[in-house]
């Protein structure tokens, strides 16, 4: 079928254009997140200049191995071009998690591995993160070509970053990456089967969506992300078509070789099919590696024909054969602690912000980690352990800035162990007192070892799924006074997790195969087994075991959420496995391409070269000029030439502004500093045609400002709220120039003014089809106040307010705003941010007062694309009703007093553009109930709201 298409240079513009509105949850770019009494160190080479704090020499040294050693053996299939690029190491942070950006061209490492070792692997951390993060480095040197090229000229590196997303899907990226970390190691996630559990789901249910909303998700259906679509795509283009083949693909794909849907004509030029065609054959690929036989129903329900995501449910544990607790989560309501007996559901309390559902259960007690932010450097965070009273919902938190993961009850319940990560990475067993948290012993960690999911198994010794320094694992019984270490069985890298002990018995989840299988382990005899029965057949993965004393459950993944599946003990067979050794291995799903070239296990055969290690100094390169950036936040429209330095510490931008509200253009240059615990802003501004309302008229005037200040950003966040304070002031001074004819009623004149400010966030989580927060509150207060030259103030008051609507998914939304001036007869004016009633034109008057209320509901979810270009994802609208009063004086001196209420409809479309971008934006409709005076004609006006922040 022909489609409808935008050409490119036309497809890039918009983007640009749109890019600003759009926001990531990703943790990333963290300004000023490291305190300054962090030292830094680097190792330089060809490849990479790895930074890294002070101490950390060794995960820095073999960082910069890696890469090196890797980018001389793999460039060929990706391509020759080298730029050095800059990899931080954060160690402060409880995030597992990696990137690499081009604008500024830069990489952050967060080295604290994730406890599931599901989910990524098993593999040593910094090294998982080199092999996989470096290959993106090798993709954006590569795919500086072409249109892309030209792009990266006019606009910088934010120029290729555009081009590159517009001509090469994001699944090829994080899919060639995926690649690469399972070729050259002997794991990745191409070999785990967790990895494809989504997919395996869709095709087990029949869920035949398109590949648009596999591309770009959806708010009703469970849609996997795009990593697993790019590994299958990528590794079947290897696998039929050659190692060279994406190489081919993406280099003409990134110079926009044949014009329109650069990618899919490079697909259809090297592989001789089209791109629906090339698809579909890997996608089918799979899915014949897999058994797919119907999941049991969710809960013993039949699904609907058109059944929707229902619920996650996680982490069960039993209370006794009636009644289980587990953690909760739909798509419109935040992550729930519930406890079931029979059918009859109660909801125990919210769970706090926290980095995985994990928890674990005592005699009416739960513990689980909350995830916990610094009150100033945002790269330094930590991981709380919460104990919560089942029957009262009261909770209480019992460590406090600590690092804890995985924590776990004792038999008598007065003692929890829990995994703790140190900043050098050290992993170790703490156990503390159940009640207070204090630490009563550290257990050594005598061989070096990652510990997971740690459980007691008697009141001397402890069960661990455990990661040696080669990433293999092994479950091991622990001494707590000793920390003396019997493996129970053999290192492997097939992945294990979710140990659970019942009496002398360890039940566990592992790979084996292509499934990830339940086993049982009896320590006394040491004897291994298989658990299975139907449900455990049919099931994809599983997961999360849990005993009581006649039944057993488990949690397995379905097209509608994760499943809890419960069944009598006795229907369980043990099938025992002679040589207590996992069986199946690890799978590569029929793809000989892993294993045919010199790079293979690449890893395993890095030689730790002598590298030099040499100070990094905080100084280094602080103006990186990167990108051409505009940033659309109405009423300003503004081109910047940013910058940022390596460190993230310093951002730059010259700029130049057009005002919407005043019709001002500005020119200038800002600088802020974020190393201390202040920041530090300064800059300088020439701005041509300000403009205020004087008497009656309007009066022109040009403005140079040169200003600095301090402000003070603090994160307040705890719990379930996320909050943040920033407090700050700023020294302006401006010189005045009025233009022509107004030089003959006005002096120029200069004048010095402070403009101080208090901006405070609060919100509750959010699930994933709120519209906004169900509670929240957004205030601003901002005092200008000059202090020589002129006598003027403004005074800004302005707060939003969210509240529940009468449904699920809707918002009360209240807005208040007070704006004042002084009385001191001057036609200089501050800049004016009051929120005046929409549909009308706006001046800023001596005193306005604004209340507002407005109702926001979703519509419809159309889970509908067009042509690959724009995907609709919600659509959404407000009801609003704005009042604003205003009084000023006319020439004479008299007073002029002015009501301006407008009630209208907002239509919001939210969005995905090129199957890579998140962009809403809405048609507003305003019905004016009083005169526009300060412009246009008529009582009804339509304007196009573009992308902006709301909250």
């Amino acid at each position: 079928m022909k489609q409808s298409v935008i050409p490119p240079f036309l497809r890039c513009s918009f983007l640009l254009l749109l890019l600003v509105g759009t926001a990531t949850i990703t943790k990333a770019q963290e300004f000023g997140g490291n305190p300054p009494s962090i030292k830094w160190d680097q190792v330089n080479t060809p490849a990479a200049k790895v930074i890294f704090p002070f101490g950390l020499d060794s995960a820095g040294l073999r960082v910069a191995n890696i890469v090196e050693q890797m980018n001389k053996v793999i460039q060929p299939t990706i391509g020759f071009k080298q730029k050095q690029v800059s990899i931080l190491l954060q160690n402060q942070t409880t995030i597992a998690n990696a990137y690499v950006q081009l604008a500024p061209f830069r990489s952050e490492f967060y080295l604290t591995p994730d406890q599931n070792s599901f989910a990524i692997g098993s593999l040593p951390w910094p090294e998982q993160l080199a092999i996989h993060e470096f290959r993106h480095v090798q993709q954006y040197n590569n795919f500086n070509v072409g249109v892309s090229k030209v792009l990266h000229v006019i606009f910088g590196e934010g120029g290729q970053a555009v081009g590159n997303e517009l001509s090469i899907p994001n699944w090829f990226f994080e899919g060639d990456a995926v690649f690469n970390e399972t070729h050259v190691s002997d794991q990745g996630r191409g070999r785990i089967p967790y990895f494809f559990d989504g997919y395996r789901a869709l095709w087990a249910d029949g869920r035949d969506y398109s590949y648009m909303k596999l591309r770009n998700g959806s708010y009703l259906d469970y849609t996997p992300d795009w990593y697993p679509l790019g590994y299958m795509l990528v590794s079947y283009g290897r696998e039929k078509y050659g190692d060279y083949f994406w190489k081919n693909v993406t280099h003409d794909a990134a110079a926009y070789k044949g014009g329109l849907y650069p990618f899919e004509r490079a697909i259809k030029k090297y592989a001789g099919v089209d791109f629906v065609q090339f698809r579909n054959d890997g996608l089918n690929y799979y899915k014949q590696q897999f058994i797919t036989q119907t999941p049991q129903q969710f809960a013993g329900n039949k699904y609907k024909k058109n059944q929707h995501f229902i619920a996650d449910q996680e982490y069960p544990v039993y209370v006794n054969d009636s009644t289980i607790i587990y953690m909760k989560s739909t798509y419109n309501h935040i992550p729930v602690f519930v406890v079931k007996t029979g059918a009859k559901e109660r909801k125990i309390s919210v769970r706090d912000f926290s980095l995985d559902s994990y928890f674990d259960y005592h005699d009416g007690k739960i513990a689980y980690a909350s995830y916990r932010q610094d009150l100033r450097w945002n790269y330094r965070d930590y991981s709380d352990i919460i104990v919560v009273d089942v029957k009262t919902g009261k909770e209480h938190r019992i460590t406090v800035r600590s690092k804890y993961f995985s924590p776990s009850f004792s038999a008598d319940g007065k003692r929890i162990i829990a995994v703790k990560v140190g900043p050098s990475g050290k992993s170790d067993l703490h156990l503390l007192d159940m009640n207070d948290g204090k630490l009563i012993t550290a257990i050594p960690n005598k061989d070096g070892l990652f510990f997971t999911y740690p459980k007691f198994y008697d009141n001397d010794r402890l069960i661990s799924a455990v990661r040696n320094n080669k990433g293999k694992m092994s479950l091991a019984l622990i001494s707590i006074k000793t920390g003396d270490v019997k493996y129970l069985l053999p290192f492997t890298y097939q992945p294990i997790a979710f140990p659970l002990v019942h009496r002398d018995t360890v039940y566990f989840s592992a790979v084996s195969g292509i499934n990830d299988k339940l086993f049982a382990l009896s320590v006394n005899d040491h004897k291994l087994y298989e658990l299975t029965n139907d449900s455990l057949k049919s099931s994809i993965g599983n997961y999360q075991p849990t005993i009581s004393a006649n039944k057993m459950a488990w949690v397995s993944f379905t097209a509608f959420g994760y499943k809890m599946h419960e069944a009598d003990k006795s229907v369980i067979q043990w099938n025992s496995l002679p040589d207590v050794s996992l069986p199946g291995g690890m799978p590569d799903f029929a793809i000989s391409a892993l294993k045919r070239d010199s790079s293979t296990d690449l890893l395993a055969n890095v030689v730790d070269s002598s590298l030099k290690v040499t100070k990094y100094h905080k100084s280094y390169h602080l103006f990186n000029f990167h990108s051409l950036i505009p940033d659309i936040s109405d009423p300003n429209y503004t081109f910047s030439l940013s910058g940022e330095n390596v460190l993230n510490t310093f951002q730059s931008a010259l700029s130049f502004t057009y005002n919407r509200n005043e019709g001002y253009k500005e020119f200038g240059f800002d600088g802020i500093y974020g190393a201390l615990f202040p920041y530090i802003d300064g800059g300088a501004d020439y701005t041509i045609d300000r403009r205020a309302y004087y008497r009656g008229e309007n009066v022109y005037w040009n403005e140079t400002t040169i200003h600095g200040g301090l402000e003070l950003p603090l994160n307040l966040s705890s719990g379930k709220l996320s909050t943040s304070l920033a407090i700050g002031s700023d020294l302006y001074y401006s010189s005045t120039n009025f233009q022509q004819p107004f030089q003959h009623d006005f002096n120029d004149i200069s004048y010095t003014y402070l403009n101080n400010y208090i901006v405070f966030n609060n919100s509750i989580q959010q699930a994933k089809q709120n519209i906004y927060p169900r509670f929240g509150q957004s205030i601003t207060l901002n005092y200008k106040n000059a202090i020589s030259g002129i006598s003027a103030t403004q005074f800004l008051a302005n707060g939003t307010f969210y509240f529940p609507g009468l449904f699920v998914n809707h918002n009360l939304i209240i807005n208040v705003a007070h704006q004042q001036k002084g009385n001191d007869n001057n036609v200089i004016d501050f800049s004016n941010d009051f929120p005046f009633s929409r549909g009308y034109t706006a001046e800023n008057l001596y005193d306005m007062n604004k209340a507002s209320a407005s109702y926001d509901f979703p519509i419809a979810y159309p889970d509908w694309g067009v042509a690959n270009t724009i995907y609709f994802l919600r659509l959404r609208g407000n009801l609003f009703y704005d009042y604003t009063h205003a009084t000023d004086f006319y020439t004479d001196g008299s007073k002029f007093k002015g009501t301006f209420r407008s009630t209208g409809l907002e239509l919001f479309f939210d969005t995905q553009w090129f199957n890579q971008e998140s962009i809403s934006f809405g048609i507003r409709y305003s019905r004016l109930l009083d005169p526009d005076i300060f412009g246009g004609t008529g009582r009804n006006r339509i304007e196009i709201v573009l992308p902006v922040s709301f909250f």
